[in-house]
């Protein structure tokens, strides 16, 4: 029976080693932090001027800084609505080669003072009340 959980927790333990996507600053990527060939996410703001769309594809290319250092990204795909320059994100993905972040998801985060229109709505019609 001890044998069985013993199996059971290493099975449990090399599945979540696999699934597990740690989380990088651009500046813990360019210090050799990041682990090379495995996925993780990476966090930063989209430098202003850096957004480049190469050819005629969805391919996107930009810089990713956390204001002290920068990291490149590429990602071919659709980008979230909320993307754009000097706006926050995360991508998961992982480096290539040259030490370009490629991306295989891109979340563009809001601002904490973000509030849903229809909300903001009824927040008005309250307050004149």
């Amino acid at each position: 029976m001890v044998a069985g959980v013993a199996i059971g927790v290493g099975f449990a333990l090399k599945s979540l080693d696999e699934n597990i996507m740690f989380f990088f600053t651009p500046t813990e990527v360019m210090s050799g932090k990041a682990p090379a060939n495995k996925l993780f996410r990476i966090g930063g703001m989209v430098v202003d001027g850096s957004v480049n769309r190469p050819g005629d594809g969805l391919t996107v290319k930009f810089d990713l800084t956390d204001n002290e250092r920068q990291v490149t990204v590429r990602y071919a795909g659709i980008l979230p609505d909320l993307f754009r320059e000097g706006q926050g994100i995360i991508a998961n993905g992982k480096l290539d080669e040259k030490g370009e972040f490629v991306a295989q998801e891109v979340l563009a985060k809001h601002d904490e003072n973000y509030m849903p229109p229809e909300l903001a709505g009824m927040m008005k019609e309250g307050a004149k009340q």
